[in-house]
């Protein structure tokens, strides 16, 4: 399988439109390389570190009109698509940090909410998800999603591996001076629990949030298989087909 990360700063002030067009832009080149799947940063369609109450204001369900639009641009394509943006709540509490993944049919195949908020940020902004996302069959693979701080906890990525995933998808958001998440701490995360990650990160800055970038493929040998520098861009990774 060829796995797409797109390595991308955050849209300005919650503009979705604008985001939406940079990501069928990046879904068209992805398709051109022949990717079966584009993995965007976490919060990648509203931007992130933006006021709580603009991004309550943004918030959409699963198959609200971000997701028939995603929907719309991975069937022009031809590929998958995992994307982050804030769900709705539907008791009208703060939204989820949530991920979908959406096949190049249309079709809505796993929604991820991010269990372990990471900081005075992440709580401001959102409601804590419960448990990840049990892994969705696609193609002959089993596939798992995860976001960003969630990707470190050995128990998630050992959950999902025991649920039968050869392939995590994780959206992330990773700001600096984190480094060793992606250098250090998914090689080893990847090799104990015998599952690849494919971790797509955000480069650029949100206000005096500076992301790292390093967006990276690991093997389930704890292998890197493919990583980004700091700079947007749209690495391209190749899966074996047998893990």
């Amino acid at each position: 399988m060829r796995i797409a990360l797109w390595q991308t700063p955050h849209p300005s002030a919650g503009d979705t439109a604008a985001a939406l067009r940079r990501l069928d832009e990046a879904a068209a080149r992805a398709a051109a390389q022949g990717a079966q799947w584009l993995v965007t940063p976490e919060m990648a369609l509203t931007g992130y570190l933006i006021a709580p109450e603009r991004l309550a204001a943004l918030a959409e369900p699963a198959d609200g009109p971000l997701a028939q639009a995603v929907a719309a641009i991975a069937q022009r394509h031809g590929l998958g698509i995992v994307y982050g943006w804030p769900e709705r709540h539907p008791d009208g509490a703060k939204p989820y940090n949530a991920v979908q993944a959406i096949d190049p049919d249309g079709q809505r195949r796993a929604v991820h909410r991010k269990v372990h908020l990471f900081g005075a940020a992440d709580r401001a902004r959102f409601t804590a998800g419960e448990a990840p996302a049990a892994p969705f069959e696609w193609g002959g693979w089993r596939i798992g999603l995860l976001i960003c701080f969630d990707v470190e906890q050995p128990a998630a990525v050992r959950a999902l591996a025991r649920q039968g995933a050869r392939l995590i998808l994780a959206p992330t958001a990773n700001m600096l001076p984190y480094d060793d998440a992606p250098r250090l701490m998914l090689p080893r995360l990847a090799a104990e629990a015998r599952v690849a990650i494919a971790y797509a990160n955000a480069c650029g800055a949100e206000g005096n949030t500076r992301y790292g970038g390093l967006s990276r493929l690991v093997g389930p040998d704890g292998r890197v298989v493919a990583t980004a520098g700091r700079d947007e861009g749209l690495l391209m990774a190749d899966i074996p087909t047998r893990l």
